[in-house]
């Protein structure tokens, strides 16, 4: 499906930079391992790391199928990959209202089996066989032992979040034209633009139909949280928003403990930003005491906008404080702690080189100056006490 002298180089003429390359059979080739990365401050989220030349390929695919899926007449009111918003502003009408219910998945990319993608995208060969060349069919635990895998995927892999949309968005377009007594044709599926979509596991449906979508979902092997949807009531909740009656009563939850000192950089940038959403969901108080912690552990936490690049605090206002004013822009500044994120010394010559430029750089505005000189994900996080716009 994508042979190496296409997509590992640059043309054939370097057809000899493959002879230190060694060729695996699938039994060999090396499995995805199940790793722990951080989700709340007390629970940790279960996702695998995969290999290089899977993550290679699946990110390819999972570019072109997230741009046709975000650009289709259908799919891009249907399912979302990038923009809450939408799904936000559904669930609060269906808190107003009681039109719309919202559901939530247990563990919904663990149960995606490899048989439904499958049997799904059957009719599709050629990208059926891609998806599957670019898939893990084994996985390393941390005791060390080696399973294999019947789901298709786990969060780690890039196609999981977009193939389990396509299927979740399937099987309840399938629900609601059924609970509805409609044919599944374009124009009935159209019918359902602003009542229907998925964004991940979170997914929105008409109340009247929402039972039926539950029991069609667990036919497939997918679990509805109960603790999580809502479909009676004037609460709703969807894509980290909750509402009562139209009404935003989001909770803000801790992600990390509170920082001791200046060196606790990933504490810090949590805090200051759990700070902010306190403050921004009206309540003061919490606020307040973040606020005095803070200035004890930085001495330096003014008051900045969103905007600013320095740790500091909000203010309904706009407000935002003034230490010193640039001489070269004249305008303000503020002293505070600005975040360093330092990436790896990587560098890429030759034939190497030449490949990462065609397949990135050619029409990609947005790709750094030193992408062959450095890369990859920064080893760590620091802070340094700058004077800087607070704007």
């Amino acid at each position: 499906m994508f042979p190496f002298l296409e997509y590992c180089l640059p043309s054939y003429r370097h057809f000899e930079n493959a002879e230190h390359v060694k060729f695996l059979e699938p039994s060999e080739e090396r499995p995805t391992r199940l790793i722990a990365v951080p989700k709340t401050a007390t629970k940790p989220r279960l996702i695998a790391a995969e290999p290089t030349c899977m993550q290679y390929m699946q990110q390819a695919i999972q570019k072109s199928l997230v741009g046709q899926l975000t650009l289709g007449h259908t799919t891009s009111w249907l399912v979302g990959f990038a923009d809450q918003i939408p799904n936000q502003e559904m669930a609060r009408v269906g808190s107003e209202d009681g039109s719309l219910a919202t559901l939530d998945l247990s563990n919904a990319s663990d149960s995606v089996a490899n048989w439904l993608i499958e049997d799904l995208f059957g009719n599709f060969p050629i990208f059926l066989e891609a998806i599957q060349a670019c898939r893990s069919v084994r996985c390393q635990l941390p005791s060390g032992e080696i399973i294999d895998l019947q789901k298709f995927a786990s969060m780690g892999s890039a196609l999981t979040f977009p193939l389990e949309a396509i299927v979740f968005s399937s099987i309840v377009l399938t629900a609601v034209l059924e609970c509805r007594g409609q044919t599944p044709t374009p124009k009935a599926i159209k019918s359902l633009k602003g009542l229907v979509r998925v964004y991940g596991d979170d997914i929105i449906v008409p109340t009247d139909c929402a039972e039926t979508v539950m029991e069609w979902l667990h036919t497939f092997g997918f679990e509805v949280n109960p603790h999580k949807s809502f479909w009676t009531g004037e609460f709703r909740e969807s894509c980290g928003k909750e509402y009562w009656n139209g009404h935003d009563v989001s909770v803000v939850k801790f992600r990390k403990k509170l920082p001791a000192s200046r060196r606790d950089v990933d504490e810090v940038l949590s805090t200051t930003e759990t700070r902010n959403l306190f403050y921004k969901a009206g309540l003061r108080g919490i606020p307040q005491l973040l606020d005095d912690h803070m200035q004890e552990v930085l001495k330096y936490f003014p008051w900045v906008t969103d905007e600013s690049p320095v740790l500091g605090r909000i203010h309904e206002s706009g407000f935002y404080q003034i230490d010193s004013w640039c001489p070269k822009n004249h305008r303000p500044l503020v002293k505070g702690w600005v975040p360093r994120v330092v990436i790896p010394e990587n560098e890429v010559d030759g034939v190497e080189a030449m490949l990462k430029c065609f397949k990135v750089s050619i029409g990609n505005s947005d790709v750094a100056e030193d992408h062959l000189t450095r890369s990859g994900r920064p080893r760590a996080v620091g802070m340094k006490l700058s004077m800087a716009p607070p704007y």
